[in-house]
């Protein structure tokens, strides 16, 4: 029998809650630095002299990082461990962060961004990952959707900061605030390792001892190699059963990660270059928090209308809201149709992240 199994018959205990609440705050603290440069992009454009180019230079090079650090931090999760992974990209997103405060020209902005979004982009994927080895599969997509329904309020906390520190005290004092994660080091140093991971390193001793901590006190001396199981290659999801499902995924991910980052990064800026948003912070917190009711109502959705139905309205919704804003010549009009994609493409995010794995 595979250790993993004996986590599928346990009942949700604190621990249980701990690792959702630990997953759940590093999941929105990389959210906040990732998203922390929008509404201060327009103050660094000018105070570093960046022409636009140079701006989309420095924004892309923390997206550069954060492909990086996915493609490899994932790799390095299965021979270190989630935890010290975990561990690891968090205190590197945190540091560069904060330390993007103290670039004086582009060179410097692009590197330390590039490192940023490295440990960014390495860290989120790991705590959905983490947090699903531990729950019983009849909670698991629960906890998976409270996990994801993080980055909304590390965005809207980072616009809050944004509205209440860059009036005050500028834009790298808003950057000090990268630090923040740093706070949930000793709650990752205080949680078990994962057991999969264990038990695929064959480190069969430490997986049981862990096990006792979710009450399980009879564990079989007879331990198969199941959880060792197949390893899955990258072709598989190119594979006859797999390839269309696989385009239309990745083209629908890359459509909503395109509109999110590439309209809420930039939107900020827009307000103030447009001349028509009285207060673009304050309004650019207004619409960023259209996110949360978007993520929370189409979940609530899942369920009782289909995956399907609910990321196709939203993707529409999302899209018209979209045309709309690229149509719209007034304060009302930008406000709104901003508005309209914050609530519908976080809509659909949830949607498609909640369908994902279930179709493989």
């Amino acid at each position: 029998m595979s250790l993993t199994r004996y986590l599928e018959e346990v009942s949700l205990s604190a621990l249980h809650f701990k690792l959702l609440l630990v997953g759940m705050l590093a999941y929105l603290f990389a959210a906040m630095d990732t998203v922390l440069i929008a509404p201060a992009l327009d103050l660094i454009s000018k105070e570093l002299g960046l022409n636009p180019f140079y701006t989309g230079l420095l924004i892309t090079s923390f997206y550069i990082g954060m492909f990086i650090g996915a493609f490899t931090c994932g790799y390095l999760s299965d021979r270190v461990g989630r935890k010290k992974m975990m561990l690891i990209t968090t205190i590197i997103h945190a540091l560069f962060t904060a330390l993007f405060s103290l670039a004086k020209d582009f060179n410097t902005a692009f590197i330390i961004r590039l490192i940023a979004g490295y440990g960014a982009g390495g860290l989120l994927p790991l705590p959905g990952v983490y947090v699903a080895e531990f729950t019983p599969a009849r909670y698991r997509g629960r906890f998976l959707g409270l996990v994801e329904t993080s980055w909304v309020f590390g965005a809207l906390i980072a616009s809050g900061l944004s509205l209440s520190i860059i009036p005050n005290y500028g834009w790298r004092t808003l950057f000090y605030a990268g630090l923040i994660p740093l706070a949930i080091v000793p709650a990752i140093l205080s949680t078990p390792e994962s057991v999969r991971y264990l038990e695929k390193r064959r480190r069969h001793a430490e997986a049981v001892k862990i096990l006792r901590l979710f009450g399980i006190k009879e564990v079989s001396e007879t331990i198969s190699r199941e959880g060792e199981g197949k390893k899955a290659k990258l072709s598989d999801l190119f594979s006859k059963n797999y390839r269309s499902r696989t385009i239309v995924l990745w083209t629908l991910w890359f459509v909503l990660v395109y509109t999110y980052h590439g309209i809420f990064i930039w939107l900020k800026k827009f307000f103030t270059a447009s001349g028509l948003i009285p207060n673009p912070l304050l309004y650019y917190f207004i619409v960023t928090s259209f996110q949360v009711p978007g993520y929370l109502i189409a979940t609530m959705l899942l369920d009782k209308v289909g995956r399907k139905k609910v990321l196709f309205i939203f993707l529409i919704l999302s899209g018209l809201g979209c045309l709309g804003f690229s149509l719209a010549n007034d304060f009302i009009s930008i406000l709104v149709t901003s508005s309209i994609i914050s609530f519908f493409n976080l809509g659909a995010w949830a949607a498609l992240y909640t369908y994902t794995p279930e179709l493989y």
